[in-house]
């Protein structure tokens, strides 16, 4: 943590310092819940741990549940499977898929059955200065692989369990460098949200929303 606040200059990205280089899609299709993640302290999916201060976690809710049966297993849950998509135009520069799914805790609460806490994950490299991380992908899921091209909605895994998760979701960050650990998160500027007002040409989304994209 050190080390991001001072290649900072203990400047740490905002909304209204940081100007964008790429405007981001959502990272899939359908109607989903911010259920992490937002602009500000308030909503922020971890405020205090910069690497990850403006990262969001996605789940689906019908019928006010995230699940369908008892919960018991990731195969309940409305999200497991769905497949996940590109943000943006860029180049896959890493790729972990070792991890089987964390299984459903009985006390909800988030758990880790793995040695790296996004589980099986995915970084796109999508401008010189901005790195997305995708984590918590389904095992052997991957459409993709390392050095290859992607394209703006393009299908390159699907929703899993794997990593420090309470239950199936998706954990999607921009970040400045391709490091997990070494790079400050990223405020997300998005586009064609359905029902979110554009804010200078971009749009913002934040904990306890239901989005939805436009894109076909």
């Amino acid at each position: 943590m050190p080390i991001i606040y001072i290649k900072n200059l203990f400047r740490l990205p905002n909304v209204k310092s940081y100007k964008p280089e790429v405007l981001y899609s959502l990272p899939f299709e359908g109607r989903w819940l911010v259920v992490n993640g937002g602009i500000d302290k308030a909503n922020s999916h971890s405020w205090g741990v910069c690497n990850q201060r403006y990262a969001y976690d996605f789940y689906i809710l019908e019928n006010e549940k995230s699940f369908k049966g008892d919960g018991r297993k990731v195969t309940d849950y409305n999200c497991y499977g769905e497949p996940i998509l590109s943000p943006a135009d860029g180049i896959v520069v890493e790729i972990k898929n070792l991890f089987n799914d964390t299984p459903i805790p009985e006390v909800q609460e988030a758990i880790c059955a793995c040695s790296d806490i996004r589980g099986n994950y995915i970084v796109i490299k999508h401008s010189e200065n901005e790195y997305s991380t995708i984590a918590h992908i389904k095992k052997d899921s991957f459409c993709v692989n390392v050095g290859e091209s992607v394209k703006r909605g393009q299908k390159i895994a699907l929703c899993g369990n794997s990593g420090n998760t309470s239950e199936p979701h998706i954990h999607f960050q921009i970040q400045q460098g391709k490091s997990f650990l070494m790079s400050a998160s990223l405020p997300i500027s998005f586009i064609d949200i359905k029902n979110i007002p554009y804010q200078e040409e971009r749009q913002f989304i934040s904990r306890g929303q239901f989005i939805e994209s436009q894109i076909e």
